[in-house]
């Protein structure tokens, strides 16, 4: 099994990135949708959270109200840290079960959004990072998320910068191009990841 880790700055097209390794055969584990399934109604993580954060983040119909937790922790690195301590652990346990059902010979892309910062790069056997400039990351956060320009910065600047993702990469995917340009280089990535030692 070759255990590949996917990251990327937001807006840098990480998870088109991920779509399209998965059409190629990869096993694709989101990270964003397991912490989502982790804190699902019913489950102990949600459970956690309330205890932690209180009702009030959890919307009428029982689920985690993701706004006003995002309101709650953004910018109060405290309680960002209370949040991510109850469901990175969930997430990797999950993830970890979903990578031994893959079974031997899989290539297992995680597709983590805080890779970097979560210090995780040496976990995996090799780390993609996909990049834009911050430039290009403005004008997709604010044209196709409909964010301000502030906000926009303001999440830029909560994650990694640029150079630190760099730092950690293996293989660097220029996004900044249109989604043929992308395509096309994530063919020769998958030829050069399927025929690494061991594949």
């Amino acid at each position: 099994m070759m255990r590949v880790g996917l990251t990327g700055g937001i807006g840098s097209g990480k998870s088109t990135v991920g779509r399209l390794l998965a059409e190629r055969g990869a096993v694709v584990i989101d990270s964003d949708r397991l912490a989502r399934d982790v804190v699902a109604p019913g489950t102990p993580g949600l459970s956690s959270v309330v205890q932690r954060f209180g009702s009030e983040v959890i919307t009428l119909t029982g689920e985690l109200d993701r706004r006003a937790m995002a309101e709650r922790v953004f910018g109060d690195a405290a309680a960002r840290a209370d949040l991510e301590a109850i469901i990175h652990p969930l997430v990797r346990a999950r993830a970890a079960e979903l990578e031994v059902a893959a079974g031997p010979g899989a290539l297992v892309v995680h597709d983590i959004p805080l890779l970097v910062e979560t210090g995780q790069a040496e976990r995996f056997d090799v780390v993609i990072v996909v990049d834009v400039p911050c430039d290009v990351q403005l004008d997709r956060l604010t044209r196709l998320r409909g964010m301000s320009p502030e906000e926009a910065k303001a999440r830029i600047g909560a994650q990694a910068s640029r150079t630190e993702r760099l730092a950690a990469a293996d293989i660097v995917v220029d996004n900044s191009g249109s989604l043929e340009e992308l395509s096309a280089v994530v063919d020769s990535m998958w030829e050069q990841l399927s025929q690494a030692p061991g594949r």
